[in-house]
């Protein structure tokens, strides 16, 4: 994908109505759903170019599915994207499992496993043609606001820019979230993420796996599955350094033999994980969407699609408000009370699913175990369990 599409005028921009700092897959939502809006919109983008092929596995909600459908971009996501149509649900060395099927929710599907380079692709291609102004290798280097305008400092081409805007929408990812704007809770883990292959076929099945060490995930892609497993931080290291026949050894142990063995693995790398949750920027010109506003434990897939929902509900806020009114307090206003429920819902469920479930407790262990049987035997509550899973605060 050239540059050159990405820069229409060929002079740098001083003053737009939406500044986007970061153009990854949540920054490039918003910056399309604000297609033919008449506002000016610029997305200042790190990268070079729109291009980022990374095989990491994404968990896509069906929520985030109909989004990208009205963003254009799940036509061309699509046909890389592996349905789950089946979640199983069960915690090692103890009773109780649940199973939730698209069929019993009324869906084609529970969610989507897709690519992150494959995801960043489609919506590149949409962010190219929306209209917005994207200026790539830009690397910000402050953002200020005052009651008038924000303002963003970047460089580019080796000179130093400052770009105006009603409003500045941070959405560059975690990075963006100093301690002194921030809640962290360090879980003391970190996610190993791989391919795996497996004796039987996955039949567009998901797994997620409680163990006392932390939750393991099995999500299909492809023909084989994206394994995400919650190891702590003091045996990373070992188990990123063990063996091929080593590795699937303890995985298959971990696991157990629900998919048969365990035949093959692909390179191995590791993340650290934690929940960050920012607090007020100080100013109604400057919001944060996605992992820039917050990061969660990877538990139950909802992180990336809650900064899809940020995007969506920031984008029809917006819409909503008069140009001359944005950055005001209203604005700012109007999309926390939106999110709030969300978010927090969000960060809870996860929070409350590593604690309660990463553990060897006897009694959680057989507390667990009920609740995973009354979830499984009671289809009213699974399903509005499984909604929750695919649309956020919108299933309540």
């Amino acid at each position: 994908m050239s540059t050159d599409r990405l820069t229409p005028h060929p002079s740098p921009l001083t003053h737009v109505d939406i500044a986007i700092v970061g153009g990854g897959p949540v920054g490039a939502s918003l910056a399309v759903a604000l297609e033919g809006s008449g506002l000016s919109v610029a997305v200042l983008e790190a990268r070079s170019t729109l291009e980022a092929p990374d095989p990491r596995a994404l968990a896509l909600s069906q929520g985030t599915r109909l989004i990208l459908e009205r963003l254009g971009a799940w036509a061309k996501l699509a046909d890389k994207a592996t349905p789950i149509e089946t979640i199983h649900v069960s915690q090692r060395g103890g009773l109780g499992r649940a199973e939730l099927t698209a069929a019993d929710a009324g869906v084609p599907a529970l969610g989507y496993v897709a690519e992150y380079g494959d995801l960043y692709a489609a919506l590149a291609t949409r962010l190219v043609d929306c209209g917005a102004t994207v200026l790539t290798g830009a690397r910000v280097t402050g953002v200020h606001t005052t009651s008038g305008y924000g303002a963003v400092n970047f460089q580019r081409d080796g000179a130093d820019h400052l770009l105006t805007a009603r409003l500045v929408v941070l959405s560059e990812g975690g990075k963006s979230l100093p301690a002194d704007l921030r809640r962290d809770k360090d879980y003391g883990q970190s996610a190993l993420v791989c391919a795996v292959a497996t004796e039987r076929p996955h039949d567009r099945r998901a797994y997620e796996r409680f163990t006392p060490e932390g939750p393991i995930a099995l999500l299909p892609l492809g023909g084989d599955y994206a394994l995400v497993w919650t190891t702590p931080n003091d045996r990373v290291e070992a188990r990123l350094a063990l063996s091929d026949a080593d590795f699937l050894a303890r995985l298959q142990a971990a696991f157990g033999d629900r998919q048969g063995r365990f035949l093959a693995t692909g390179p191995r790398s590791a993340f650290p994980l934690k929940l960050s949750l920012a607090a007020s920027s100080g100013s109604p010109r400057c919001l944060r969407i996605g992992n820039a506003a917050h990061v969660l434990h990877p538990v139950a897939g909802q992180g990336f699609n809650l900064g899809v929902r940020d995007a969506w509900k920031l984008a029809e806020a917006i819409l909503d408000t008069p140009r001359e009114h944005l950055g005001e307090a209203d604005l700012a206003r109007h999309y926390s009370q939106a999110r709030r429920f969300d978010v927090v819902g969000g960060s809870l469920m996860t929070d409350i699913l590593v604690e309660s479930f990463s553990n060897d407790h006897f009694l959680m262990k057989h507390a667990r175990g009920a609740a995973l049987a009354v979830l499984d035997l009671a289809p009213p509550i699974k399903n509005l369990f499984a909604r929750k899973m695919m649309f956020g605060a919108q299933a309540w």
